[in-house]
Formats: structure tokens, C-alpha cells, sequence
């Protein structure tokens, strides 16, 4: 669940208390070649947090592999995956056309293993409250004829869009440069500081338009609508700064390390075979966001109630 790009969305700060991680990405750092000591990415979002949890217990606990987690953004995994810095990206938003060419069609060092099993889609929410009293909202050209009800005090006179944590899969500068839309992108510090907003306005009853994801919790427990933006197309938004259009609805992706892709490890196998539904990855981000539950020991409450499920993983 992102992040959160779309995508779970949850948090930079979090995830660091909570997981090993290098600050750089040294040779020591590397995958043994017998597939016996595996590097994951680690995005800051929580769907891609419990993805990463579940494949570190499994890996460890059925298959001996050491499993170390990396945190870094999108971006900066695929050069890992590049460099065999990390082995596994599990769960790619298509933030990164130009990294996907790069090392994926160009360079061939990194390659696709499927899908997680997890469909996500980004788009930009304002609350549904806000909605039925201003149904012109719901399309981006009537957002901008109601500007003036977003602004605030960071917003330089305009209306304020709150933006994405950086690092996350976006383009909503392109959007709003392009659309020429009477707004400034306010960019939120992290997933949980944008989430806190989204509350905390909600609560107020006010208006807000923000970026925002699919499968997240925060669609559990607040009535948000998307604003209509134009279609995505393939291209659409490359590069960024000429993006005018909206975000696709994604099957997520998993992206390996070439070299280990191809060794034949079992933790290679695995990783491959490791696909999950939407339902899976939520309860395990509810226990971690919800219950206050470590990653940890929300991977080994999923692995012990859903069996059936990984157990084909390993084999």
C-alpha cells in the first residue's frame, strides 16, 4: 500500500526505528551469489513495508536466507538493483520510466518478476464532504474555478495542493504547470505528517485537495473523492515537467537483480513466486498502523494465520 509515488500508503520515520538499515550501499553490502544473503529495497511506504516484512520472515524462517532491508526511494532502488547493491524491489509504482529504460530494456541488469498481487492507483482526493456541496470539484477544471477555498497561509496566494512525500512516484508540478491550474504544490515531509493533515482538516470539516493513493487505510476510516483528471496515457507524463495528465490504475510490480534473478537460488525462486492479494497486504498494515504491532511481529502474525497462501512461495 503506498505510496505513495498513487500507492499505502506510511512512514520514513517509523521505518527507520524499525528496520536495519545501511546509510550506503557498500560492496560488503551485496548478495552472496549463492542467494544465501539477500539485499531488499525498502520504500518508505506501508503496503511496501509489509511486503518487505513477510519476504524477510519467510526467507528466513523456511529457507535460511539472511535478509538484510535497505530504505531508499524508487529511483535509487533500480541503480541498486543495477550495481547488485539490492536484489529485490517489491513493489514498483511506475514512478520511473527513465530508470525502467535505463536498466530494464538498455542495460538489461535488472528484470521483471512479475507482479505482488497488489493493485494500486494515485490520484488527487478531496473530501466527499466537500464534494456535495461543490459537485463541480469531482473535474479538475471545476477544482480550479474554486481555488480560492484552498488557500492557505503556504500557498503564495494561490490555492494550496498538498503534494506527496519527496521520493514518492508524482508528477502533480507537470499537472498543475500544464493544466494551468491557479495552484501551488505544497510537498508533505512524509507519509505520516500528510496523513496528519488530511485528519486534522477533515476534522475541521475544511477543504483540502491532496495527493493520494489506493490501497490505503485512510480510505477506511475517511470518505474521500477523486478529482477527475485527464486520462493517462502512455508517456503522458514523461518527462514530469510536461505531465498533463492523470495516473494509471497499476498492477505493482517486482523488479530483481539480473545476476541473482538468474542463479537459480532458492531465494530467487521465491521472491518470484511471492504474490499477495490487496486484502493480505492490509491486514498486515493494519496490524502494524492499526494494532502498533512491529513489522516483525505483524509478518509472523500473517505467517502463521495464512499458510495456505505462502506456502507455495517456498516450495
Amino acid at each position: 500500500m503506498k505510496k505513495r509515488i498513487l500507492h499505502t500508503a506510511a512512514a520514513v520515520t517509523g521505518v527507520t526505528a524499525m528496520l536495519t538499515i545501511s546509510a550506503c550501499a557498500a560492496d560488503t553490502d551485496k548478495g552472496s551469489g549463492d542467494g544465501k544473503e539477500v539485499t531488499i529495497a525498502q520504500p518508505a511506504w506501508a503496503g511496501a513495508e509489509a511486503n518487505v516484512a513477510v519476504a524477510k520472515k519467510l526467507l528466513e524462517d523456511e529457507l535460511d536466507v539472511k535478509v538484510k532491508v535497505q530504505q531508499m526511494d524508487e529511483a535509487k532502488a533500480f541503480q541498486a538493483a543495477n550495481d547488485n547493491d539490492v536484489q529485490a524491489i517489491l513493489e514498483d509504482w511506475d514512478g520511473n520510466p527513465k530508470e525502467v529504460k535505463r536498466y530494464v530494456d538498455d542495460k538489461k541488469t535488472v528484470v521483471g518478476a512479475g507482479t505482488i498481487g497488489v493493485q494500486g492507483h494515485i490520484g488527487w482526493y478531496v473530501p466527499t464532504y466537500y464534494a456535495k456541496q461543490h459537485p463541480e470539484v469531482k473535474t479538475w477544471e471545476g477544482l480550479n474555478k474554486l481555488w480560492k477555498d484552498f488557500k492557505t497561509t503556504e500557498s503564495k496566494g494561490k490555492g494550496q495542493f498538498m503534494g506527496a512525500a519527496p521520493g514518492y512516484s508524482q508528477h502533480d508540478t507537470g499537472i498543475i504547470k500544464n493544466l494551468n491550474l491557479n495552484f501551488t504544490h505544497v510537498p508533505s515531509g512524509t507519509e505520516d505528517a500528510q496523513q496528519a493533515e488530511i485528519k486534522r482538516l477533515y476534522k475541521q470539516k475544511k477543504p483540502f485537495v491532496t495527493y493520494w493513493w489506493t490501497p490505503q487505510l485512510l480510505q477506511n476510516e475517511l470518505d474521500l473523492t477523486e478529482v477527475k483528471l485527464p486520462k493517462f496515457t502512455d508517456g503522458c507524463n514523461e518527462p514530469v515537467s510536461k505531465a498533463k495528465c492523470g495516473y494509471p490504475t497499476l498492477d505493482l510490480k517486482k523488479f530483481l537483480n539480473k545476476e541473482f534473478a538468474d542463479g537459480g537460488s532458492d531465494a530467487a525462486k521465491f521472491l518470484k513466486k511471492m504474490k499477495w492479494t490487496t486484502a493480505d497486504q492490509d491486514k498486515v498494515v493494519t496490524y502494524m498502523k492499526v494494532d502498533k504491532m512491529k513489522p516483525d511481529a505483524a509478518a509472523e502474525k500473517w505467517v502463521k494465520e495464512n499458510k495456505s497462501t505462502w506456502e507455495k512461495w517456498v516450495k
